[in-house]
């Protein structure tokens, strides 16, 4: 049992959802049972603009927030963030020291990885009765595989994808990216893409596939593993070229409550805590005593390792995100994907309120300035 840091309640800003629903079985009641302290939640759909005006203007309204290593680097890098002390983490089962258990990369300057979850592609089964996609190069192929698209309204895995359906090795991805022969390749690459639809909130890709308003869709392979595992939706995962990011936990400058914070912390990222809520939803522990408890979920008798991102099956050719080449490029990146797709609509690409050309899901939502926006 925590002891009791305060009679109030802890605020965590978090991604709503399939996630959501297990991290309040696994992480917040839990930690309520142990602690006393209720746990309220926020949604957002990434980014660190409202974050930003909150810090500056000195009113945080949360004591934690799940965000994707990229964002947190981002917002340390911005001091949005408060420093955290790994002394702070449980050590694991056997008492050996917690940075000996986490993976590498997993403990961070003001964010500490959680778990790691992947950017996949989807596609309806019934849509190819034939041949079915089986290498991320499908998702372009329109020829062998036709049908609308949606991916997120983001460069970040769409640029990566892009390169790889043209045979760039994945080591060399963001040396190509960070010229503009390799941008424009990239761009090119997703501009042929007919029928396709941008969306932008988590839960957005799994609807456009079970109402059939797209074949093939990006997403997030914990809303896919649910619209299978528990709504039967006829879909199934590419993992071919998977991109890896990092979820973490970090405290905002300001935080109203930093010590029931650093509690929290310690609390859901024990290896019994990250054990739980990878039996819910098949993303990966950041720890090693986790990974290898990790076995049937708690309802439907799934084996969960099948399913994770980091499983030796679906990680042959995952692509892990470079976290500091978009901390370091992504404003720019972002600007120069932005701008490509204000000239499709110039060009009359992106039309409105028709049924073809690219057409965004969302758009009233607003822009995204990180690579991680719309998660779990």
């Amino acid at each position: 049992m925590i002891s009791s840091v305060a009679a109030t309640e802890l605020v965590v800003l978090s991604w709503g959802g399939a996630y959501e629903r297990a991290q309040r079985q696994a992480l917040f009641e839990p930690f309520t049972a142990a602690t006393d302290i209720p746990v309220r939640v926020q949604q957002y759909d990434g980014g660190i603009g409202d974050l930003r005006q909150a810090v500056a203007e000195g009113r945080v309204p949360w004591d934690v927030i799940d965000m994707t290593r990229s964002q947190a680097k981002e917002a340390c890098g911005e001091n949005l963030l408060q420093p955290l002390s790994w002394s702070l983490l449980a050590p694991a089962p056997d008492g050996s020291p917690a940075q000996r258990d986490f993976i590498e990369g997993a403990l961070g300057r003001c964010a500490i990885t959680h778990s790691i979850f992947a950017t996949v592609v989807a596609y309806r089964r019934d849509a190819f009765p034939g041949y079915r996609p089986t290498r991320i190069d499908d998702l372009f192929d329109q020829q062998r595989f036709p049908g609308p698209r949606a991916l997120q309204r983001t460069p970040a895995v769409n640029l990566e994808w892009a390169l790889l359906s043209y045979g760039v090795p994945r080591q060399e991805l963001y040396q190509l990216l960070s010229t503009q022969r390799g941008l424009s390749l990239a761009l090119e690459r997703i501009a042929e893409l007919e029928d396709l639809q941008w969306w932008e909130a988590g839960d957005t890709p799994v609807r456009l596939l079970a109402e059939k308003k797209v074949v093939m869709a990006s997403g997030y392979n914990g809303r896919f593993f649910d619209a299978i595992v528990n709504r039967g939706l006829p879909i199934e995962i590419l993992w071919d070229g998977q991109v890896q990011e990092h979820e973490t936990w970090a405290i905002p400058q300001h935080a109203p409550h930093p010590d029931m914070a650093r509690a929290f912390i310690r609390f859901a990222t024990s290896s019994q805590r990250q054990v739980a809520l990878a039996q819910l939803i098949p993303y990966g522990p950041s720890r090693h005593s986790a990974t290898l408890q990790i076995g049937a979920d708690s309802d439907g008798g799934v084996d969960m390792r099948l399913h994770i991102p980091t499983h030796p099956l679906n990680a042959e050719r995952a692509v892990t995100q470079d976290d500091d080449w978009y901390a370091s490029t992504y404003r720019r990146v972002s600007d120069y994907f932005h701008a490509a797709l204000l000239e499709g609509e110039e060009k009359g690409l992106m039309l409105e309120g028709e049924e073809k050309g690219l057409m965004l899901e969302g758009e009233e939502q607003g822009s995204i300035d990180s690579p991680g926006a719309g998660r779990p």
